[in-house]
């Protein structure tokens, strides 16, 4: 008896720590089939600053299949990934002082984390955001949505990528 209100005392407490995460930090993962396991990312409006937190759920060497989360407005998203294969591996496929891009992990490999902090200034609600990979290739089935503002998404993620 002593066991089971222990166990329900922790999923209680687990439940309500879930309950008061912060909507401002979100979390995505990447695997070695080329996929995030997300979509969509959103944050509330009233996000001064959002932490997001990439983790590579895959055994594979940055060289090998390394991923990278970078954020910019989604009718740049072209630009970006085209001036990054241009900048190489040797820097992360991220062209350096590009503005279009509004924040960016370093690439990363199987069971590697990196997380970017970034201040919602240059982010308006309503505005087209797109995440994507800059490694070579990626971007065309890594990517997705980030809403900033959105009234009735907040802090979610959603929709399993399913490329290959």
């Amino acid at each position: 008896m002593i066991i089971l209100r222990l166990t329900g005392a922790a999923l209680l407490l687990a439940a309500g720590t879930a309950a008061y995460a912060d909507p401002c930090k979100v979390s995505i993962e990447s695997n070695d089939m080329m996929q995030f396991n997300s979509r969509e990312l959103a944050v509330p409006g009233d996000c001064t600053e959002v932490e997001v937190t990439l983790h590579h759920a895959g055994k594979l060497a940055s060289a090998v299949m390394g991923h990278d989360w970078v954020l910019a407005k989604e009718s740049d998203m072209s630009g970006v990934v085209n001036a990054g294969l241009a900048a190489g591996a040797a820097r992360g496929y991220l062209p350096q002082g590009d503005a279009r891009i509004i924040a960016a992990t370093k690439v990363i490999g199987g069971g590697e984390s990196a997380t970017v902090k970034f201040t919602t200034t240059a982010l308006t609600a309503g505005t087209r955001y797109a995440f994507f990979c800059t490694s070579p290739g990626h971007s065309t089935v890594m990517r997705g949505r980030f809403l900033f503002g959105a009234p009735t998404r907040v802090a979610q993620q959603s929709g399993k990528v399913t490329g290959g």
